[in-house]
Parts: structure tokens; sequence; C-alpha cells
């Protein structure tokens, strides 16, 4: 979808409008005052290879006004800076410009010099309290002088601003009173300039949104949950028409809690859980599964925008009066680390494109290609798909569907048939041998498919009555990826699904192919799987390494070599068959013609003339109990970034230079990933970066939830058991 100056941005009870085309855009949450300036345009790059359209962001009053009066934006708080990159990606944008975000924030957000200066004054917060009102204003009047000009309107990214966030749901007034301040927000931040086709507004729990366009969200877990044992079963997993993820299969009714007409607004989410911050009483482990799978069962049950916090995990600023975390000390019910806000996000605190960011990937790749026709096929509840998470036995299925013109001129219904057997940290029931098939509203079979084994774990969708081309129509038990334009012979299209079983695919064809062909991958393939552009033509590259796009239109794979398997010979297998080998790769097996529900390797195979290696050592020594010094490469030795991977158990631990801290993390069984690149930058390069590294012990009995916990030793945890490290080289394709 083209979006400019021009464009007319709207939306109805179905969909976001783009001159008069319904649009189906993915959105990510990356937080510039949380992430080093010098890489941002690096990282937008990451979130646009990744599917993302919309970067959506906080701009955090206390990373900015910490002392009132003294504003801010310079450095990693440069606001204008970010747009200005955001701009040149291409990427567009929804500021969420508060003024309390949360965001697992000091005070939400707020800075202590308001809530003290409420507190002698007598005013409330979060209401249309006039001495309150007035902080407000200067607030979004020093946020505006940082945007103006970015606004779509200009030639610039921002489509949309979010005022407040949970209002009425955690904290703020609810009703009338709620519903009024959510109007004097918006008239004061479109009075001082904030001009965007939408405003918006989170609509959950009990959120009042002032008539404003309300998004939805949906975590796989809850890690602000009090408390400390397994939790029951997410709602978020099951389909199901409910927008209001904690009231699903609620016996009070379908929308209770919800303050908005779901009739009157598309379903559009903000806060899919992209992964989940650990707290330090519960710390539960966000996998790509978790996200991938949850992220389907909302687009089965009729999301038109999907919509990841966090897409990009981050680093808290330093406060110049006080650390800028969430805590219990300033009265909030969970304490968060210092510094770490890493998220499990598909990228991680440092840049990390890991599991869950290839899967959302893989998502966002169907979308691109085939989402804007999927906006107006309604949810359709299917016979036998349970309302309520706590059934691990029937088998979850919905369906989204349309009647339109087949190829011959006739009536057909065609749409998508999802299943979700997944259901985090719960067994579901394994269905061998079953029938699946799509039905419509009034019980009429829309389509079968072959009967297959659906066990537990497995999630997937089939296309029924897909156009391939304008001929045909396919009806297949494979998952669409996207399709490769002009990728076939003669500048014939190639559709690309994938099967998430090792099994022979069933697919019905209708009509004439007409030249165009359809390809079938392996799940582990598709996940691993970026379509690229390369001089004007759409490829499929599959890689163990990532490939990214700069805003210069130059690919670039991010392959990463361990210090445990020492050198590494870079490949990536293409379809079709590039013009040229790429500089520095050789052409080891050419390309063949894919050919209808092909299953064969067609893809083109390239190696890179010279290894990457990495020979590098960390080192790491306990001088007393609790307390190590670290030694880790002082520069890059060439790679273009080193994750250290410390594999730790304890409570928590925290790295220092000098006495001063640089990064922390709790404990949740995984290995503290830190990248040094940053380091370097701040602290020049060496021949060693020499860090002192401290552990928190943790306890037998202590009231902490841990999906695994370390042996204990005399009754505790407090170890380094080794370090390792992965080198990153970027080696460019195009």
């Amino acid at each position: 979808m083209i979006i400019n100056s021009d464009s007319h941005i709207t939306y109805d009870p179905v969909s976001i409008i783009v001159d008069g085309k319904r649009w189906f855009p993915m959105m990510g949450e990356m937080h510039f005052s949380r992430y080093p300036r010098k890489y941002w345009e690096e990282e937008l790059a990451k979130m646009k290879a990744g599917g993302i359209d919309i970067v959506s962001l906080y701009v955090i009053w206390i990373h900015h006004e910490e002392i009132q009066g003294e504003y801010d934006f310079t450095e990693d708080r440069n606001l204008h800076d970010f747009m200005q990159k955001v701009k040149e990606s291409g990427l567009k944008c929804i500021l969420r410009i508060g003024p309390w975000a949360h965001g697992e924030a000091r005070n939400g957000g707020f800075p202590d010099w308001l809530l003290k200066d409420a507190k002698e004054k007598g005013y409330e917060t979060r209401c249309d309290a006039p001495l309150y009102l007035e902080h407000v204003r200067r607030f979004y009047e020093k946020t505006y002088e940082q945007v103006k000009g970015f606004f779509l309107k200009d030639g610039g990214p921002i489509i949309g601003i979010q005022i407040e966030n949970e209002y009425g749901h955690c904290g703020g007034k609810t009703g009338e009173e709620g519903e009024q301040h959510m109007r004097t927000l918006l008239g004061m931040a479109k009075e001082i300039g904030f001009d965007a086709p939408l405003y918006t507004a989170t609509g959950w729990g009990g959120a009042v949104t002032g008539g404003m366009l309300p998004v939805m969200g949906g975590y796989c877990e809850a890690p602000w949950d009090q408390r400390t044992t397994e939790i029951e079963p997410s709602g978020n997993y099951i389909f199901t028409k409910e927008r209001n993820d904690h009231n699903i299969g609620s016996d009070h009714g379908l929308g209770v809690g919800i303050t908005f007409d779901m009739d009157l607004f598309p379903y559009l989410t903000a806060e899919l859980g992209g992964g989940l911050q650990v707290t330090g009483h519960r710390r539960p482990v966000a996998t790509g599964t978790d996200t991938a799978a949850m992220t389907m069962v909302k687009l089965g049950s009729g999301a038109n925008l999907l919509g990841y916090y966090m897409y990009h995990g981050g680093t808290n600023p330093y406060g110049k009066l006080s650390t800028l975390q969430e805590t219990r000390e300033t009265g909030y019910p969970n304490d968060l680390p210092e510094y770490s806000y890493d998220f499990n996000a598909p990228l991680r605190e440092y840049g990390q494109m890991e599991d869950t960011y290839r899967r959302v990937r893989l998502i966002s790749s169907f979308i691109h290609d085939f989402g804007d026709d999927l906006t107006d096929m309604a949810y359709t509840g299917q016979p036998g798909n349970p309302a309520k998470p706590e059934d691990l036995e029937s088998v979850r299925c919905a369906v989204r569907y349309k009647k339109a013109k087949a190829p011959d001129g006739g009536d057909v219904a065609r749409g998508y048939f999802f299943v979700n057997n997944y259901q985090r940290r719960y067994r579901m029931a394994d269905h061998l041998d079953a029938g699946l098939a799509a039905f419509d509203s009034e019980g009429g079979k829309l389509a079968e498919f072959a009967r297959r084994d659906v066990k537990d774990g497995d999630y997937f969708f089939y296309p029924f009555n897909m156009p391939v081309g304008d001929k045909a129509l396919v009806t297949i038990d494979a998952t669409p990826v996207c399709i490769l334009h002009n990728a076939g012979t003669d500048g014939h299209d190639t559709y690309i699904f994938y099967t998430d079983r090792d099994r022979e695919v069933s697919a019905d064809v209708t009509g004439d192919l007409d030249g165009n062909s359809i390809l079938v991958i392996s799940e582990n393939e598709a996940v691993h799987s970026s379509k690229v552009v390369i001089e004007n033509r759409e490829y499929l590259i599959i890689s163990e390494a990532d490939a990214v796009t700069d805003k210069d239109g130059h690919t670039e794979l991010y392959f990463e070599v361990s210090s445990d398997e020492k050198k590494k010979t870079p490949s990536f297998r293409c379809y079709p068959e590039l013009v040229n080998a790429p500089c520095g790769f050789e052409l080891k097996k050419s390309a063949s013609a894919a050919k209808d529900f092909a299953d064969g390797d067609v893809f083109a195979l390239y190696e890179a003339v010279e290894d990457i290696e990495n020979d590098m050592t960390a080192k790491f020594e306990e001088v007393s109990e609790g307390h190590f010094t670290v030694t880790l490469p002082g520069s890059l030795h060439g790679a273009s970034e080193i994750f250290a991977h410390i594999d730790y158990e304890a409570d928590s631990g925290k790295l220092s230079k000098d006495g001063v801290t640089i990064a922390d993390n709790f404990y949740t069984g995984q290995e503290w990933e830190i990248g040094l690149k940053r380091f370097y930058d701040r602290f020049g390069e060496s021949d060693e970066l020499m860090l002192e590294a401290d552990l928190k012990p943790l306890r037998e009995g202590d009231k902490i939830y841990l999906q695994n916990w370390p042996e204990m030793k005399d009754g505790k945890a407090e170890r380094i058991n080794g370090i390792s490290l992965v080198a990153q080289y970027k080696i460019k394709i195009s």
C-alpha cells in the first residue's frame, strides 16, 4: 500500500481504509529513548525487514522532563531525529503522546515533580484538574516542537496519535467523567497542532476512549500477576469474536467490560505481546511459538491490524535524580530491572533477531500479499470450537470468508480455515486422522480438506478458493507464505505455501493456472525465509541468516558464528536464481523452475568464498562470593557485533564498569545476552573489556515464579557457569 501526503486515511467498522482501499497493516512498538541513537537506522531497517509497516512509540514524559522545566530531547532522547529516521526508512508511525504511558516506566512515565506538585497543591492527575492540564499542555507543546513537520500532511510518517493509555482501566476516571477527560486531551492535542488521520485509544479492560478509534491487546502470560504459581490457560489461544482478552468465555456475555460499541469500530490490536517483560516475582519466558500461535488466533478471530508491544526491546536510560523503571517502592505492583527492557521481543534489547522475529516475519509475509483482501472476510465461529481455554480436548477452529466471483463468472465462497491446537504451558489433546472442514454461519460446508493428524502444538491455516492469478482458484492444505511476482518462467507468478508436517500436500485447482506456479516448502524453510527485492525483481531467500534491506535498497544477510564453532561457511538458497552471484559468493547449485505443487528443492544454492571466523575468548573469575571479574573482547575484531552469552544461575545479575552499572538482568533460565558494540562506542576499543559482575543469590523458598529452577547448592544458586561469544557479520548480497 502506497501512502503519501495526498492519501486519505479513514476507517469503517471493518478496517482502516486508504484512498478507498482496505488496508491491513503490521505494527511494532519501539521506544527511541530506550535504544542508542547511533543504531536507530539499522534497527528500523530490521523492523521493516520483519514485516512492520507502522512504528508505534511512547513519548515517556519522565525521560524528557525529569527536572521540572528542563526538557531533554538530546542524544538518545532526540524525538525529532528519530522521526527523521522513521521517515527515511519508509515506515509510518503512530505516536503515543500520553501523558501517562505506563510502559513499565517510573510512575507510569510521570515525573516525580508532577506527583509532588499534585500532592502539595491538592489536585488529581489524569483528570480535568486545571493545574494538571497546565503541565500536560507544556509537555504536549514540547513534544509537538519535536514532531512538527513529520505529520502525513507534511509528507511525514505520522498517521496516528494515541491519547493516554489504558485510561479507566489502570487509573484515571471511568464513565462520563473519564470520557470527557479523553475528549479534553484530544482537543488540547489538536489545538496544539497534532494533526493526523487517526486518533486512537486503548480499549481493553473497561478503558474509556472518548470516541477515538479503540485498539486492543493480548499477552500470552501475565508477569504483572501477583501469584507465583502456574496460572490458568490464556484465553488468547481461543478463537472468539470477543476482543477483550480477560473476558473470553465470560458467562456474563460478549463484550462485557468494553466501553465502546464493537459494531462501530474495526478490530485492531496495538498490544499483542511480542514477548513479556519479566518482573521480580514472576518470570515467564515468551517463545516464538507463544507469540506466533496467539497472533494466528487473533487473525482468525477477525483482527485487521496486528500490532506488537514490544516489537523491539531496549534499555532504560540513566536517570538524573532516580532510577527510571517501575518499582514497588514507587507504588506500582512490580519490581523490574533497573535498565533491561528486553521483553523477549522479536528484536531484543541489543537488536538480536531470534525465533520470535522470524515467526512474526512469516505471518507478516502473508499479510503483505493477502491481508488487504482478508480484511472484509468476517470471523465465523465453527461447530465444536470451545468457548473456554480450559477446554484442552476440543479442536479449536475458525473461518474467515466472503462471497466472491469465480473466474468463470459464478459465485464462490473464498477464505481461510484456521486451526489452533496450541495452548501455552498446557498439553492439548492429539486428534489423529482428523477430518477438517470449514462451515458458514448457517452450518453449510464451505470447504473440506484432506484428513490429517492434529497434534499438540500444531497451529495452521488453509485457504479455500484462493485466486491464483486471474483464471484459477486453489484449495490447499498448506499455509500461504507470499507471492513472488514475475518470478516464474515467462514472467509468471509463483505462490509460496508451507506445510507444517512432512507429508504429501493435497490441492484442488479449478480453472487455468495460466503459467503461474505453486511451490510448497517446509515450515522450517518458511520460518527462515525472507522475500526481498533485488534489481527490481522479487526473490525468496532461505538461510539461517536474516535478510535486512536498508533504506537505499541494499540487502545484507546477518550471519553468526559462535566461539564454539570457530568458523562457518555462509550460504543461502534463493528462488528464482539470481542473475549474478553476489560478490564473495559462488553458485553451487542452479535453481529449477517451480512446477505445480512442487515439493522438491528448486532453489539455487550460494556459498561464500571465504569463511567467517570467531576465535575470541571470554574469561571470568570469582573474586568473592557472588562477585566476579569478567574479561571480554575489547573490539569487534572485524565483526559487526559481538554478543556475550553469560550462562549464570542466580536471582539477578549486574555488570558494571568502574563502579557504574552498564547492564542488568533478572534470571529466567535463559542465557543473559549482551551486545558489546555500544560499549566500545562508550568506552573506546582496547585489547580487552574488563567488567565486574555481581550476582544476587537465588534461594530455596524464594517467592518467585520460574518455569525452570536451577540446581541449588547449599540452598542457593549464585554462579557463572560459562561465557560464550557470538560474532555477527553483515554480508551484502545486493
